[in-house]
């Protein structure tokens, strides 16, 4: 009898120069249930667009702070490329949630929530000496916890072939899709980035712990919030992470299983980035982009 063996994983290309990509995304014609049929589905993605412009620049602003502290030039440099691709990310986000408010979705006060939360509560506390160089760690650590899941949702996205078959805009299938696999080939760059300055174990579970608290309340209430201020739905259907049970087994959002698996992952002391996803399959995505390609013209 034969023995079936795992598929073996093809070689991973290595010594990639991170950089910021140019891309272009015209939302004129993508509707505000780009989902068709299924609002929910639809707004327990569109959390992202409005949690990841204030992330992504809190983001930013925190390696900055860090790159005095980095002896290796190699980490240096995927530090400013990652820079440069966060950046590029929050903007692209920004511009969709300028389109929601073209049709009548006013996500502004949510917005403004989650800005408080990055740039109040996970700000500059104007700390001085070791108190300073520790708060910054910190944060690293909870960085590179939420990019752990941007990995992971990277990789998801770039998989999730039931929302092709739901008939999903391409424009923002093409968006989630290019962002998502920036993540996969940027994965390792906070957690390189936090075992460089500071590697505790400790530090990384609890990191993990806040982060799943904070995304789970953010991810929660932001759904919520669209649901009762969608001018389609109009309230008729309560938001709320409990969705998932359906969507999620639909492979229309991530499964709470996956996630779940994925969390018991980055709890191991062995535990490393690039076993989540593939970079080759990230990269072959870039290369054909249409948003990518369009910007090229």
């Amino acid at each position: 009898m034969s023995v079936q063996r795992p598929p073996v994983r093809p070689p991973e290309p290595e010594n990639i120069v991170l950089q910021a990509r140019d891309v272009r995304f015209d939302w004129s014609d993508v509707p505000l249930h780009w989902i068709p049929r299924d609002p929910v589905a639809t707004h327990l993605i569109n959390v992202l667009h409005m949690l990841l412009p204030a992330g992504e620049e809190w983001f930013v602003k925190v390696f900055k702070e860090a790159v005095p502290y980095i002896r290796d030039d190699r980490l240096r440099e995927d530090v400013l490329g990652f820079i440069g691709q966060e950046a590029m990310h929050a903007a692209s986000h920004d511009a969709v949630l300028d389109h929601f408010v073209e049709q009548g979705l006013d996500v502004r006060p949510f917005v403004r929530q989650v800005e408080f939360v990055f740039e109040d509560l996970l700000g500059d506390r104007g700390l001085e000496g070791d108190r300073k160089r520790a708060w910054l760690f910190e944060r690293i650590a909870l960085i590179a916890a939420i990019e752990h899941f941007t990995g992971v949702l990277g990789d998801w996205i770039l998989n999730a072939k039931a929302l092709d078959e739901a008939g999903a805009d391409p424009m923002m299938l093409d968006l989630l899709r290019w962002h998502g696999a920036e993540e996969v080939e940027h994965r390792h760059v906070a957690h390189d980035l936090f075992m460089h300055l500071d590697g505790s174990y400790a530090a990384r579970l609890r990191a993990m712990g806040e982060t799943i608290t904070m995304l789970g309340a953010l991810w929660h209430r932001g759904h919520r919030f669209l649901m009762a201020r969608d001018p389609i739905v109009r309230g008729r259907i309560k938001g709320g992470l409990r969705h998932l049970r359906r969507t999620g087994p639909a492979g229309l959002t991530p499964d709470g299983r996956l996630v779940g698996a994925s969390v018991r992952r980055y709890l191991r002391r062995t535990y490393s980035p690039l076993d989540e996803g593939s970079t080759s399959q990230a990269l072959a995505y870039l290369a054909a982009s249409p948003a990518a390609r369009a910007a090229l013209r």
